[in-house]
């Protein structure tokens, strides 16, 4: 197999199993584990994956966005821990706004007791909450994407442009000094920037892979954000970064 073909090949299997590790990959592959590494390397300056201890992940792309299957097993152990350092931050909200995302839905999970209305674009959240007695549920219409099971497009925005929201839970593709808040789809962008500029407050929810990373479309500034909500995997020095740009950063 040539290089091309390895590479390639390596880029189908991090999206396909959400991690790839040197070691199992030489041995699949027929070839050393410095072989991996430099292929890992390659890819990693080519923005397709990113290197983590021991291999690597695929990054979000226009030509790649990962599906509910992999987004709740990436980061699952901290992603637990942010959506419960979030709903923290709800600080009496009588309105909140569930971004798409398995955080989101995990921030769900969380608020089925509580009395309160919920507005999201997501069906995996809304279904966490279906059988709640206190909790009222607006659903936004519009496209459901099938890969996140969310609603885009003029529908969604004209229902959340009539609300006035206490506080949104938004969720990102990447984050970073240089790019803001982005994401890979201008449909998707278009909802997060609406729940945004129609919400009193505003909370980033993301894992620490998610920094120093760029997408394609940007959604926020960071200075937009009023609180952003990672976990303790994200260092201090880092997080202060984000912090001298406005928002709060809980690391959880």
């Amino acid at each position: 197999m040539d290089s091309g073909s390895r590479q390639q090949k390596i880029v189908e299997f991090a999206r396909s199993r959400g991690r790839v590790e040197v070691i199992a990959l030489a041995q699949e592959l027929g070839v050393s584990t410095e072989t991996v590494r430099r292929d890992l390397n390659l890819l990693s300056n080519r923005r397709l994956v990113k290197r983590v201890h021991g291999g690597a992940i695929p990054r979000e792309t226009v030509a790649f966005e990962s599906g509910l299957d992999h987004r709740s097993q990436h980061d699952a152990e901290q992603k637990h821990r942010i959506a419960a350092a979030a709903v923290a931050e709800l600080h009496g909200a009588e309105t909140v706004y569930l971004d798409e995302g398995y955080t989101p839905r995990l921030i769900a999970e969380l608020l089925v007791d509580h009395p309160i209305t919920v507005v999201t674009s997501s069906l995996w959240a809304a279904q966490a909450l279906a059988h709640s007695s206190t909790v009222t549920v607006l659903l936004l219409g519009g496209r459901m994407r099938g890969r996140t099971l969310a609603t885009v497009d003029h529908w969604a925005l004209e229902m959340l442009r009539s609300l006035v929201i206490d506080v949104a839970f938004l969720g990102t593709n990447a984050i970073s000094v240089e790019h803001s808040c982005t994401t890979s789809d201008p449909a998707v962008a278009a909802v997060k920037a609406t729940a945004l500029k129609v919400s009193r407050r505003t909370v980033l929810v993301a894992a620490e892979s998610k920094f120093g990373e760029s997408d394609f479309c940007r959604f926020a500034e960071v200075r937009d954000l009023d609180t952003i909500v990672t976990g303790v995997e994200l260092d201090p020095a880092s997080a202060r970064q984000y912090e001298l740009l406005g928002p709060r950063v809980v690391r959880s």
